[in-house]
């Protein structure tokens, strides 16, 4: 079994370009095929891993391989996911270096940002409509409000580190919750 996780947080570590939220759709499929996780477990593990230290990827990957089979797990699970990034990234920058002014590969990278921007979006678009889930109407609209408040919020406030915006709207959320 472990074996199989290995590979499979290989092929993640391989495929998932655009950085940690591009894990999203591939964790997604290998939650439902293996029954790791839920959909709602993996929001979970998405929020524990955005509000703790690290590459959310890796936090993620360290998750789930706990979750399998413990602390190895987490290590197999780990170095699984960082193997490929490490051996491609020397790779590519090398080549980068070499023919970063080439037409090509300018639309190559072009391209790659695309589809992984549509891969993320993919994959999150599920995960925020489960917020609503069974929601209540008055529970659906401070959802929305908040995600929208965190969103203009961090757009107007750049310099602004995540970690304020998390608290503000972590204590702004729990206090809502609890008038309602």
């Amino acid at each position: 079994m472990m074996t199989r996780i290995f590979l499979e947080f290989m092929k993640i570590g391989l495929f998932s370009v655009g950085g940690g939220l591009a894990t999203i759709p591939f964790l997604a499929e290998f939650g439902e095929k293996y029954g790791f996780f839920t959909l709602d477990e993996l929001t979970t593990m998405i929020a524990v891993s955005e509000s703790t230290p690290g590459p959310i990827g890796i936090n993620m990957a360290s998750f789930v391989g706990n979750r399998a089979n413990g602390i190895f797990g987490a290590i197999i699970t780990t170095f699984g996911l960082v193997i490929p990034s490490v051996v491609i990234i020397i790779m590519v920058a090398n080549v980068l270096e070499k023919y970063k002014h080439s037409v090509y590969t300018q639309r190559i990278l072009k391209m790659l940002k695309t589809v992984s921007i549509g891969l993320i979006i993919a994959a999150v678009l599920p995960i925020v409509l489960s917020l609503f889930k069974g929601a209540k109407t008055t529970e659906m609209l401070y959802t929305l409000v908040i995600i929208v408040m965190v969103f203009f919020t961090r757009e107007k406030y750049k310099k602004l580190h995540p970690i304020y915006i998390l608290l503000v709207f972590f204590i702004l959320g729990l206090g809502i919750d609890l008038l309602l």
